[in-house]
């Protein structure tokens, strides 16, 4: 029998596989990387439960709350249980706190299936706690380089041949600009936290200890890099990518026509996809109208239309280009020249691809 733990580290370090027993209105607020649910109680069994527990206090809690879960109802939810202690006999199981739910979710297991299973000691909110602490140390104790360029200048390409990368997109699943979404939604602030956590905690313990993250914003999509973190990164060095427009505007076509698309089909089937891409452009272009000027804006809009209707029709994304190309021009370029100007005096290297990453596995391992 393997002992209930409270070693988050070699939990999250193996990526141990994890049973969540909360509520499901628990488990979208906040989870782990590849943790399932499997709760004890759904979301109307708990608020029923917590309003007892506030008017007559935690036996008359418990009470109601076997009598809301029994017979048939109790069996498949033990079966589910079961079924994931078997098939993970090296995982766990968690409620909030570690508490009074994950026990009984223990006692059921045992008493009606014959298998005991380990609880994690604290639950969700002690897991939260460690994790946020992974991000506060790694901001105290390591070195963090930052890269830019302008759109579509290959900044992803980049961290993705780097070891000691800390991708804020990826984990953000989003392309961070304003036509960065994809077509499978972001994941919720905590999670986009906890990913990150998990993240420099396994690249720490290779001894990481410098990360090269990409120039962003603060806000990437919907999400918030953590705030101590971003502070760092507003005072680190900052490494330039360089490349042609030509090839910039390649690299967004792949991006955020072929590859977008190709998401959408993928999810969606042919037409629908097609058609939820489409809005998707569009969307993407209308939120910057404000930006762009109306002139601009129902001048790239109509390009845009062009674009799409032949590629429905053909499959050609050729026309594509023309949008494309103005948004750089027009709009990306100018802003982030600006940018740049504003940082000159933190850049320590300018280059192409090849050029820059070489800088990069260099600086890192000196």
């Amino acid at each position: 029998m393997r002992d209930n733990s409270a070693d988050f580290r070699e939990i999250f370090l193996h990526d141990l596989p994890m049973m969540d027993v909360r509520a499901p209105v628990e488990f979208v607020k906040g989870a782990f990387p590849g943790v399932i649910n499997l709760p004890l109680m759904d979301d109307v069994e708990r608020q029923k439960v917590g309003t007892r527990y506030k008017q007559q206090g935690q036996q008359a809690a418990v009470e109601l709350g076997h009598k809301l879960v029994s017979g048939d109802l109790k069996q498949a939810r033990i079966e589910a249980w079961a079924a994931f202690a078997r098939q993970h006999p090296e995982g766990y199981l968690y409620c909030f706190r570690g508490g009074l739910r994950s026990q009984i979710t223990q006692q059921w297991l045992k008493g009606e299936a014959g298998i005991q299973y380990p609880r994690i000691i604290g639950g969700y909110k002690a897991m939260r706690t460690y994790l946020l602490g992974i991000i506060e140390q790694a901001v105290a104790e390591c070195d963090f380089v930052l890269i830019g360029g302008l759109t579509g200048s290959g900044k992803t390409e980049v961290l993705q041949q780097l070891d000691n990368a800390l991708d804020l997109e990826g984990h953000a699943n989003h392309r961070g600009s304003s036509f960065g979404k994809h077509a499978t939604p972001q994941p919720g602030q905590i999670d986009f936290e906890n990913r990150l956590a998990v993240d420099l905690l396994k690249k720490r313990a290779r001894d990481v200890r410098q990360f090269v993250v990409e120039d962003e914003g603060r806000i990437v999509g919907s999400r918030a890099v953590p705030l101590e973190l971003f502070r760092t990164m507003q005072a680190a060095p900052l490494v330039w990518l360089e490349d042609s427009f030509e090839g910039r505007v390649e690299r967004i076509l792949k991006d955020y026509v072929i590859d977008l698309c190709a998401e959408f089909i993928a999810a969606q089937g042919i037409e629908a996809g097609f058609l939820a891409y489409a809005e998707r452009l569009r969307q993407s272009l209308s939120s910057i109208v404000r930006r762009l000027g109306g002139e601009r804006y129902q001048r790239l809009a109509t390009i845009m239309d062009g674009a799409l209707l032949e590629q429905q029709r053909s499959g050609d994304v050729g026309q594509h280009r023309a949008w494309i190309s103005a948004m750089l021009g027009e709009y990306y370029d100018p802003m982030y020249a600006y940018q740049r100007d504003s940082k000159d005096a933190r850049i320590e290297f300018s280059g192409d691809q090849q050029a820059v990453v070489e800088y990069l596995k260099h600086r890192s391992a000196k």
